[in-house]
């Protein structure tokens, strides 16, 4: 089986951490595990029939946003998480919330700004203040780990953000600044899809859950079970298996909310493919849940062989030549 990682997103070094934990923890349960850079040399031995199941530890453009996954899915290789269109409405925050507020789930309000928008720095921010009047959240709308997220008040702040922004994306959503607990549910298929404990992700001061501290050891604390009342808790795991169902998700995925003090909850955005690093919140979740890392891994394999086994089973013998014809 091969786990691909790497890739060239801004994501690379953690998704080439997550695919180390996630190769040493299969080597556990299968004699044959080993890692793959998303490019050519995989595809040759994806097409040579050499790789049984593909585990992608990708993270952002390329690995969640269906690329990847419609190659698997013309190389016929079975693959752990969601398929082709759960993987691109996921990714983009701007599909994910039309979706999501047409499921009726709790959002932040929010303003799209397209780079021809922002051609017009000074607008853009006016009609973000206009729309949203207060601190705002901006972020690129198809990048994970919080990269190009920042929070602005100002016209000047915003459209600094915005331009920020726009390093990563064509595409930029501004939302509601909600303050509140950051709060965080895995989603596991087995075979239906249920919540895992939620985490309450609290970091020093008056940091937040940036880059940084998701990915540097001892910058963030993950408690769980999340701290909040019965009925909100809940919710928010409701929510979370809601939303994970609404996209079309597969196998596993992680909702990220934020709940304020009111018990107002707010659904920022689905991961298909949640960090698999140390200091990862899906694994601390699924350990909470009673389920080892190991047992995580191979449970989501072994998913995406049976899947693979039933496709081939019911699809018809492919022709071994084509007969063409010429006018």
């Amino acid at each position: 089986m091969a786990v691909v990682c790497g890739g060239p997103a801004a994501e690379r070094e953690v998704s080439l951490t997550s695919g180390r934990e996630v190769a040493n923890a299969l080597r556990s349960s299968f004699d044959e595990v080993t890692l793959h850079e998303p490019d050519l040399h995989l595809a040759e031995e994806l097409l040579r029939g050499q790789i049984d199941v593909v585990f992608p530890a990708l993270h952002g453009p390329l690995g969640e946003d269906g690329s990847i996954q419609g190659f698997l899915e013309v190389a016929g290789v079975p693959y752990v998480g969601s398929g082709v269109a759960g993987s691109a409405c996921a990714m983009d925050k701007v599909i994910a919330k039309r979706l999501f507020r047409d499921a009726g789930l709790p959002l932040a309000r929010e303003v799209v700004v397209s780079r021809a928008d922002a051609a017009d720095a000074a607008g853009a921010a006016e009609r973000v203040r206009r729309e949203l009047p207060g601190r705002v959240a901006v972020k690129p709308a198809t990048q994970g780990s919080a990269l190009g997220v920042a929070f602005a008040e100002s016209d000047e702040e915003i459209a600094d953000a915005l331009d920020a922004a726009f390093a990563f994306d064509d595409k930029v959503l501004v939302e509601e600044y909600v303050t509140g607990s950051e709060i965080t549910v895995g989603i596991l298929e087995s075979p239906e899809p249920w919540a895992f404990p939620a985490i309450d992700i609290r970091t020093p001061g008056d940091s937040w859950y940036d880059y940084e501290h998701r990915y540097a050891a001892g910058l963030s604390e993950h408690v769980i079970p999340a701290p909040l009342p019965p009925d909100i808790y809940a919710s928010v795991q409701d929510v979370a298996v809601r939303a994970h169902v609404t996209l079309g998700c597969r196998d596993l995925s992680r909702a990220d909310f934020v709940v304020e003090s009111s018990g107002r909850i707010a659904l920022l955005e689905v991961n298909t493919l949640p960090g698999m690093t140390p200091t990862s919140l899906y694994p601390d979740a699924a350990q909470a849940a009673g389920i080892s890392f190991e047992q995580l891994v191979e449970q989501l394999v072994r998913r995406a062989l049976e899947r693979g086994a039933r496709v081939q089973a019911a699809s018809p013998a492919s022709p071994s030549s084509i007969e063409t014809t010429g006018a």
